[in-house]
């Protein structure tokens, strides 16, 4: 059936609102008032409750309530079984899946510490991600056993290794995690452990550099699940639909804590795959699905699907859906309701679009804004680094004003955020900035710039180092790529800025991949109409794919490193006319007259 997206008056929309934030908070204030609940508690509550209920789906198998709770048990006697101190760490290299949620759930409970490792890593940089964590278990994957091996010569770490899915292997996990009791643990099998405790390792995108492994306490799991079941109105009747990868925050905590939470199914997709999206969708009658904006980019670019608008879903819940195609998105899929959301593995405030604003990445409630202090804080162009003034303290933006957004580090009820670091202190201190407003404070360094408009709502415009400088002016690659994506035959983009001999700043490039609709004559009469001259990309790649991390943020470092040499490129490259304003091809020839200060840009 289809559902129409229906306009709430200004009045009813407040009204909404502020019902939604206040059970976020009331669902939320009873966790410090129990310090030894972990979030496996949660799930063993709901199977007492309904045991028979539906707690995850795959296409291959289910588990209720009460299966889920007795796996658990066995993950957690698992790791006791083992030797696994509170505070030692597992690292869990498998993919989506029922065990996966089990696993990290039970070995964290009794203490152990899980480091979940992203699956498409290899070599030196699955070695450095497992070296960081120091485990001295790995659980993986028997599909995965020969991505572990290329990390093995790099590796510093010793660590028992156990395989999932090889009934055959010296160690299999499964076999022994079968052959352990089920029953609820002892007190003593749950030992010391309480909510301000290590569980697990979540490791950055690594978009630029080498991935940095941040901490999350078990306070922090709780907080996530139930404030989004808070936000998301979940109930035991939902069933959310997650294709984002479980190592992720958002898709292997955000998503289905919120619904275990409160009681609902979570659906565990493989991973997104456009095509099957809807399908799934409506086979498992989803009410609710969790996504990243290139998500939902690529289902808007995807053929109609005849599953589209036969669907029961109610809510869209995520971050990074753009303003340029959110209208779009929710109107063709008939999605009543959008919650965007903004916030970091690691970051110490968040930010919630609850009223559904098109473009805005969220707000602070006036009820919230004393507990959680935010501010955008105004940098400098070349540096990166903040602005300061003649006392040496940083300078706040004007409403409207592109700053970086920080949050002030400390506990709710001195007015701050819990900022819980990396495994690296090193790390930890270069995300926080000191003595920003007033002596001896410390704010969290969110990396990230943003606008705020005139009724208090958030909206992004880049990531610090994304943005580049060209004819004296800042350019955001997210407002550039908005507006080559947007062109006919234009599949998907990525932009940056590439530096030429003998001039300032750095020349816009993209990258793109294109169908047979494209068409690079008509592409500078679109961008003027979208963008000013100074932000139209100066070189345009045609490429077969970009690289992009699993929550499908772009890796844009080596292509920024080849620049717009022909000669390092193998993919067809164009320059902008300086004179007429055409993508003309870049040869050898034409490179050489940049190079030498012939043709001047």
């Amino acid at each position: 059936m289809t559902i129409g997206v229906i306009e709430q008056p200004k009045a009813a929309r407040a009204a909404s609102a502020s019902k939604i934030w206040l059970k976020a908070i009331e669902l939320t204030a009873r966790i410090e008032t129990l310090p030894g609940r972990m979030f496996a508690d949660v799930v063993d509550d709901w199977a007492r409750r309904q045991p028979d209920r539906t707690a995850l789906v795959t296409d291959d198998a289910d588990l209720d309530y009460a299966g889920l709770s007795k796996r658990i048990n066995r993950y957690a006697r698992w790791a006791r079984s083992v030797g696994v101190a509170k505070g030692d760490t597992v690292a869990l290299m498998m993919p989506n899946g029922i065990d996966y949620v089990a696993a990290w759930l039970g070995i964290s409970r009794v203490g152990g510490v899980v480091a979940l490792i992203n699956t498409k890593l290899v070599g030196q940089s699955l070695a450095h991600c497992i070296d960081v964590a120091k485990p001295s278990h790995i659980i993986v994957a028997h599909e995965l056993t020969e991505t572990l091996e290329s990390a093995t010569p790099h590796l510093k770490t010793a660590a028992k290794v156990w395989t999932h899915g090889d009934s055959r292997s010296e160690r299999a996990i499964d076999v022994a995690v079968a052959a352990l009791d089920d029953a609820p643990l002892s007190p003593e099998e749950h030992g010391d452990v309480s909510i301000n405790d290590r569980a697990l390792l979540i490791y950055t995108s690594g978009t630029t550099g080498l991935p940095k492994a941040a901490s999350i306490s078990h306070r922090r799991i709780l907080t996530w699940g139930f404030w989004f079941a808070g936000l998301t109105g979940a109930t035991p009747q939902d069933r959310l639909y997650d294709c984002l990868p479980l190592f992720h925050s958002v898709g292997g905590i955000v998503a289905p804590c919120s619904m275990l939470a409160a009681g609902g199914s979570v659906v565990i997709a493989e991973k997104f795959s456009a095509s099957n999206f809807w399908p799934d969708i409506v086979r498992h009658d989803c009410t609710l699905f969790q996504y990243i904006g290139e998500l939902c980019r690529y289902l808007l670019k995807a053929p109609p699907s005849e599953y589209e608008n036969r669907h029961r879903l109610r809510l869209a819940c995520g971050n990074g859906l753009r303003g340029d195609i959110w209208e779009d998105f929710q109107t063709r899929f008939a999605i009543p309701r959008i919650l965007e959301f903004y916030a970091a593995t690691e970051g110490n405030f968040s930010l919630f679009n609850v009223e559904g604003q098109p473009g805005a990445i969220g707000r602070i409630p006036p009820l919230l804004a004393h507990r959680f202090p935010a501010s955008l804080v105004k940098l400098d162009p070349d540096s990166g680094a903040p602005l300061r003034n003649d006392e040496g303290f940083c300078l706040a933006c004007a409403r409207g004003e592109a700053g970086e957004a920080i949050g002030r580090i400390g506990t709710a009820d001195e007015g701050g955020g819990r900022f819980e670091g990396y495994t690296d202190a090193g790390e930890t201190e270069k995300k926080v900035l000191r003595d920003v407003f007033a002596k001896g404070d410390a704010w969290f360094r969110t990396g990230d710039l943003m606008r705020l408009d005139d009724k208090g709502f958030f909206h992004f415009v880049d990531r610090i180092g994304d943005t580049f400088r060209w004819k004296g002016e800042n350019v955001a690659t997210s407002e550039v790529n908005d507006a080559v994506r947007d062109f006919t035959g234009v599949v998907d983009a990525t932009t940056y800025g590439v530096s030429i001999p003998g001039s300032d700043g750095r020349a816009g490039m993209s990258a793109i991949v294109v169908n047979e609709g494209f068409d690079i004559e008509r592409l500078p009469a679109h961008l003027a109409q979208r963008l000013p001259a100074y932000a139209r990309p100066v070189f345009v790649r045609i490429s077969r794919e970009l690289d992009a991390t699993e929550t499908f943020k772009q890796k844009k470092g080596e292509l920024a490193r080849e620049g717009f040499d022909p000669a390092g490129v193998g993919d067809p490259l164009f320059m902008a006319d300086p004179k007429s304003g055409t993508y003309v091809a870049l040869d050898a020839g034409t490179y050489s007259q940049i190079v030498d200060g012939s043709i001047r840009l």
